[in-house]
């Protein structure tokens, strides 16, 4: 079996569906991205700790709550990102990773390099939103 780690390695359509390589791969993926994540909010709240909020200019403080606002919004997607990766995670270990959830269908391989916690297929994707914007008419 080839190394895991290998560089280079990328998914080829012409091999097993989520056999023991594309698996190891998407895992791997899915740790480096959360990872990068974990790494990028310490550092956002390190700033946000050692930033000092008593700006003697009004506009300055304006600013600054203004940008403390955007940044822990931010944070918030970011922690609903990472839950998404641990179940994506959780659905390798589980066996049922690159399947749609609605049709039991592969999803392509392109769509899970772009967005490795895509729970549907492109095509239940697009009905699903077709689906909201007729409630949203509604």
């Amino acid at each position: 079996m080839p190394n895991m780690a290998e560089k280079g390695y990328h998914p080829v359509e012409d091999e097993p569906f989520m056999g023991d390589r594309q698996r190891e791969y998407f895992k791997r993926k899915l740790a480096a991205w959360k990872c990068d994540i974990l790494k990028e909010a310490q550092g956002t709240l390190s700033t946000l700790q050692t930033e000092n909020p008593n700006h003697p200019d009004l506009a300055d403080r304006a600013s600054s709550e203004t940008d403390r606002a955007i940044e822990l919004r931010a944070r918030d997607r970011q922690r609903k990102l990472i839950s998404k990766i641990d179940q994506a995670i959780s659905r390798i270990n589980e066996g049922t990773y690159g399947y749609c959830e609605e049709t039991g269908e592969p999803i392509s391989l392109r769509r899970l390099e772009a967005r490795p916690i895509a729970t549907l297929s492109v095509e239940a994707q697009e009905r699903h939103e077709r689906k909201e914007r007729v409630h949203r008419d509604d």
